[in-house]
């Protein structure tokens, strides 16, 4: 598989044909995802704008594709909507990301979930989204994209605590090992699918983070460590499960992104030994658009893995201008000096649209952005790379 090294982490700014429908999902809990029966006129939409947003790949030479994210309303809680067993609804709060004046900025609010039975992967939405991506895709590969399964269990237990004596699922170990279940039983039918990539996404990480104000060192570093370690195998028991189905396995972390808004602080050095080392992951891309990030040095810990890739996201997709190059390119060099150069990609720090309403540029301010990271790529790699 030959893959260029300017790689997209994944979504991209929606059209405002597709929005007029997306909009009306956030506002609405009365509806039941893909949301097709509900909002006549919406399959059709956005069938077309995919199908557009694919060419548009296209035409842009990116040989890794994806719908943009075209077919969800957020980057994570899409997928567990699609489990037999969730029922969404419009919660009372959205989740808190920092403002750019420092202060607190809400999200969206239709992030709450219930479960109302056992979780099942089977006969997932996204296999039947991959299947269209695939046959429009020219043959180019194609990637998916899906919340990574220990930010679902931690979310679903730790901040949401479904799972008690009035619950489906009685004990919080139980509830993990439906949330696992669930995503074994997507990765075979998407296998079967000829699904040939997965990228789990996840913001958690830098909540281990004890340089990060918000993380859980706020409460003390009682359990800490135990809950790091299953949070890793968490992610590992579903790694390693593509791995024996012949998937290639990869994983994207950053600390929130949305209205090119952050949610959170925290560097990699502090995480590197549990999230970096220990993980499973084929290809890591990792988020470096800003000083929140640390130093470099966190690679180090990846140095001697031979069959690990880094995308490193030194471009930022929060901004509607280009990037510092001469910051890229010396932060290019030094991770060089560190990971293989062959080993190495570039990036966004995330997509351009984690959710509907996407950050603050405009889509050919996106395009350029990306044409200057391919424009980047080429100059410092001189090639592609063959894996």
């Amino acid at each position: 598989m030959t893959v260029d090294k300017f790689q997209l982490v994944g979504s991209l700014l929606r059209t405002p044909e597709l929005l007029e429908y997306k909009n009306k999902i956030e506002h609405r809990d009365d509806i039941k995802y893909p949301f097709y029966n509900d909002l006549p006129g919406y399959k059709e939409t956005e069938s077309k704008e995919i199908s557009k947003i694919i060419q548009s790949q296209i035409e842009h030479n990116l040989s890794v594709i994806t719908d943009g994210e075209y077919s969800k309303s957020m980057w994570h809680l899409d997928f567990l909507w699609g489990f037999k067993g969730i029922e969404r609804y419009i919660a009372d709060h959205g989740y808190t990301f920092k403002d750019h004046d420092g202060g607190t900025f809400e999200t969206r609010k239709d992030i709450g979930i219930k479960i109302t039975g056992p979780l099942s992967g089977k006969n997932h939405h996204f296999v039947d989204i991959f299947k269209e991506i695939k046959k429009q895709a020219q043959g180019r590969t194609v990637k998916t994209t899906v919340w990574g399964a220990a930010h679902a269990v931690t979310e679903l237990t730790v901040f949401d605590g479904l799972f008690g004596e009035d619950q489906v699922y009685k004990t919080k170990d139980e509830l993990k090992d439906g949330v696992i279940k669930a995503y074994k039983e997507f990765l075979d039918d998407y296998k079967a699918a000829g699904g040939e990539i997965v990228q789990f996404d996840d913001c958690l990480w830098e909540l281990f983070a004890d340089d990060n104000e918000s993380s859980f060192f706020a409460d003390g570093t009682k359990g800490l460590e135990n809950l790091a370690d299953e949070f890793v195998a968490i992610n590992n028991a579903v790694v390693d499960y593509g791995h024996e189905l012949g998937l290639k396995v990869w994983t994207h972390n950053c600390r929130g992104n949305y209205e090119s808004r952050h949610a959170a602080g925290g560097s990699y050095k502090a995480i590197a030994e549990k999230f970096l080392r220990d993980q499973h992951y084929d290809r890591f891309f990792l988020e470096w658009d800003d000083d929140r990030a640390g130093d470099l040095s966190a690679l180090e810990v990846l140095r001697n893995k031979p069959n690990v890739e880094v995308v490193l996201g030194l471009l930022s997709s929060k901004t509607n201008t280009l990037d510092d190059e001469k910051r890229v390119y010396r932060l290019l060099n030094k991770a060089s000096q560190i990971i293989p150069k062959d080993r190495l990609f570039i990036s966004h720090q995330c997509g351009f649209a984690s959710c509907d309403s996407g950050n603050e540029l405009t889509i050919s301010q996106q395009w350029a952005k990306i044409t200057q990271g391919q424009e980047i790529a080429k100059n410092f790699w001189s090639t592609v790379a063959t894996d």
